[in-house]
């Protein structure tokens, strides 16, 4: 889908002196009216590439919306049925009208004019439902947006639909729910999962339905599905984004985060979301750059040391292949300039965790989020939501277990201790990488390719759950090549994680950009191809 503006000759010269009202008009007038250039494929298209569409006036607004639209409407419920979508926004393309009369007034209207995005479905949206994958808040529409979906919006974004999850983001697993029949499936092999929670956002933006994703990431939420559909995906350190607004699983662990098919474009929208929020107390001393941009350049990696952190992945159960790409990405790292620490070790690990208690805080942390939000929210407590049987019946052993905690996590003996190996973790891992000099730490983001959907048996390789959320250092994930597919439906993507010392986001950034810009591994699925090819 394209709208094409002829710019020929001395033409296109006065098409750039055009004044507002009559570009206006222009941009309005009957498609016989407009001469036709080669059509903007959206597939695959950047944030970049559809503001510079914009500027050469071969694009507006609208049509891209309507291209998404249709991309939607051809591979979400129909087709290959990725299933990844709970709601699209029926008021998109007058938002888009919207923009488009304002860009022929004052030309962008901000770092993300016009970016279609794909927003999890536990961000409060003011203007379309918010359920956290349950049935139990199934047409609930909050007061107001979550500050990071207000961000975007304001920074010109377009929410253009909200996206499955596993129900309450209880799992890594897989991205099933009940607001939603069926499973999220897998664009690069329709008969895998895409990991969990933020499946939907991920399958969503790998296979071109929306241009970049907001997720969610306690344990692994934001990098899993990212890993298995060849995205980036950022978690930051905790203090850095906002989490107002957004359904919880843990205060302690949450963080909310940008999912998107290059660095560039997770970095922009990761620099329109970052900083402080007077709504979460947490940010308080958020410590961010001034742009986050400024950080992707050539070269990124030369001269970095590099560690490679085996115990986040090794262990008996770690598929061969995965193994392999792995290796072939830190001679990959090598050949970009890194020097590469082999291995790099915590050699506290094992007595930090066996000192861990256990920590519930879902009841009371969901408890509290929906009383703040009294009279409007539609239950009350995890006992209104099992009492309503408004759920997928794989989560109610996790609500059943989550019912049964009865202290608050400020006087339970098992989160003190909980925070006290937090801590020393945090300390550990400093240490660690102060002694070897070390810009960052790298480790597969998975150890194993994603199961078949149904499988609960096959080892899950997921590496994310300790490093990250323990001890709030920011992680992002790239991808660092394919691994085989034993149905034969195609290779199956493989990502790579960055660990870095908290509030180093833009080195971070750095050093990962320079991977993928020496790589380019990612590669659209073949189940969700261009429609102007079909």
């Amino acid at each position: 889908m394209s709208i094409g503006i002829e710019t020929d000759g001395n033409h296109g010269n006065a098409m750039e002196m055009m004044r507002p009202h009559a570009l206006v008009a222009l941009l309005l007038a009957p498609s016989a009216v407009l001469a036709q250039r080669p059509a903007f494929r959206v597939e695959e298209t950047t944030i970049a590439d559809v503001h510079a569409a914009m500027r050469a006036h071969r694009l507006t607004c609208r049509a891209l919306v309507q291209a998404y639209l249709d991309r939607i409407a051809a591979y979400d419920k129909k087709g290959p049925a990725i299933n990844a979508l709970v709601t699209v926004n029926p008021a998109a393309l007058s938002v888009a009208d919207s923009l488009d009369r304002r860009f022929a007034r004052e030309g962008l209207t901000g770092p993300l004019h016009c970016v279609p995005m794909i927003v999890k479905d536990n961000f409060e949206t003011a203007d379309l439902q918010t359920t956290a994958g349950s049935l139990a808040l199934q047409g609930w529409r909050p007061p107001q947006d979550a500050t990071m979906v207000a961000r975007i919006r304001a920074a010109g974004a377009i929410v253009l639909a909200k996206s499955n999850m596993a129900e309450w983001a209880f799992t890594p697993y897989e991205t099933v729910s009940s607001i939603l029949p069926g499973y999220t499936k897998n664009p690069y092999a329709l008969d895998r999962v895409t990991a969990g929670s933020s499946g939907g956002t991920a399958a969503a933006v790998a296979a071109s339905l929306g241009e970049v994703g907001l997720g969610t990431d306690t344990g692994n939420s934001i990098r899993g599905p990212s890993s298995f559909q060849a995205l980036v995906g950022i978690r930051s350190t905790m203090g850095l984004t906002s989490r107002a607004g957004v359904v919880p699983l843990s205060a302690v662990a949450d963080i909310a985060g940008p999912m998107a098919r290059t660095v560039a474009d997770a970095v922009a929208v990761f620099d329109v979301v970052a900083g402080a929020d007077p709504a979460d107390s947490v940010t308080v001393g958020a410590r961010r750059e001034r742009d986050y941009r400024a950080f992707l350049t050539p070269g990124g990696l030369k001269g970095a040391r590099i560690g490679v952190l085996r115990q986040a992945y090794e262990r008996p159960s770690a598929d061969s292949a995965v193994l392999r790409v792995f290796a072939h990405a830190l001679d990959e790292l090598r050949a970009a300039g890194a020097v590469v620490v082999d291995p790099a070790r915590v050699d506290s690990l094992d007595a930090i965790l066996r000192r861990s208690g256990g920590c519930n805080r879902f009841k009371y942390d969901l408890e509290r989020y929906l009383a703040a939000r009294a009279p409007n929210a539609p239950v009350k407590t995890v006992d209104d939501v099992l009492r309503s049987r408004r759920f997928h019946p794989t989560v109610e052993l996790r609500l059943r277990n989550a019912q049964g905690a009865t202290e608050p996590p400020e006087t339970s003996a098992g989160c003190r201790s909980y925070e006290g190996a937090r801590a020393e973790l945090r300390t550990a891992v400093l240490a660690m990488m102060d002694s070897l000099k070390l810009d960052a730490l790298v480790y597969p983001t998975w150890s194993n390719p994603p199961r078949l959907i149904g499988d609960l048996n096959t080892p899950a390789g997921d590496n994310s759950q300790i490093f990250s959320p323990m001890t709030g250092f920011p992680a992002v994930t790239v991808p660092m090549g394919w691994t085989p597919n034993a149905t034969g439906a195609g290779a199956l993507p493989a990502g790579m994680t960055f660990f870095g010392r908290p509030w180093t986001e833009g080195p971070l950034f750095r050093l990962v950009y320079g991977y993928e810009q020496a790589t380019h591994h990612r590669r659209p699925p073949a189940s969700a191809p261009g429609l102007g090819a079909r």
